[in-house]
């Protein structure tokens, strides 16, 4: 079982705390948009390199640069600033891993061990209650606890990203029926070429929704595309089966 915090940065407030059989990247999106439904949009937010948080730290060497995940794709449609602790380098999250260690801490402590989510959930909601509303916090001012200094402030509101956009470009072969595979929010869709263009090398130029697929060895332009996200074949058009031959009368 695994533990997802989202945790305020100046108040300390844990402002969700969710128990999980794994955290995956559509449980990350999930939580993160109850979250600000309940507490409003972050200026920003700083999470580890985990790929249910992050793609830019994946795999770009072999195949080009990687797509946003959900989340990502997420923060920019809210404003949101994503920023990331450096690789290996966890104290960036120092914060957010100190309560997860007083959060381990007081679970080990507890005479009777949770073997369900549904039973570490219930634990988790109890210390969380604790904490936030009756626990003195030692890196607060006087001690206050994490709610009254939530409250005591005005909250950061997100910023501008709609000129943000995100390029990149990998490289790819077509596969023997024609078609490449590309992923945009954590789900991977096809895309049709051609089988004429079969085995070929090519540069996959992709700017949001816009895609190019050229040539890698010649520089010929296959196929200009903007994907539709709710259709996962990104077919070429062309019809299927061979076309019936009509006779001069």
């Amino acid at each position: 079982m695994e533990i997802l915090t989202w945790l305020d940065d100046h108040s300390r407030l844990a402002l969700s705390v969710t128990a999980h059989p794994r955290v995956t990247g559509s449980v990350v999106v999930d939580k993160f948009r109850k979250t600000v439904a309940l507490h409003g949009v972050p200026a920003s937010t700083l999470t580890d390199n985990g790929m249910v948080f992050t793609t830019r730290f994946s795999g770009g060497s072999l195949r080009g640069t990687p797509g946003r995940n959900g989340l990502e794709h997420e923060l920019r449609r809210l404003g949101v600033v994503q920023k990331n602790s450096r690789p290996n380098h966890p104290t960036t999250c120092g914060k957010v891993e100190r309560f997860q260690q007083t959060l381990k801490n007081w679970l080990r402590a507890q005479p009777v061990q949770p073997a369900t989510v549904e039973e570490l959930q219930r634990l988790v909601d109890a210390f969380v209650d604790e904490y936030n509303n009756r626990r003195p916090h030692r890196s607060l001012a006087q001690h206050a606890t994490p709610a009254t200094a939530y409250h005591a402030r005005p909250k950061a509101s997100p910023g501008d990203r709609s000129s943000d956009t995100h390029q990149r470009l990998r490289r790819d072969r077509i596969d023997e029926t024609g078609k490449i595979t590309l992923r945009y929010q954590g789900r991977l869709y096809s895309i049709g070429i051609g089988r004429t263009h079969a085995r070929t090398n090519v540069l996959v130029l992709v700017q949001d929704l816009q895609i190019r697929i050229i040539n890698a060895a010649t520089g010929e332009l296959l196929r200009e595309l903007v994907l539709d996200p709710t259709r996962r074949y990104q077919g070429t058009g062309a019809p299927k089966g061979p076309t019936r031959k009509t006779r001069n009368p």
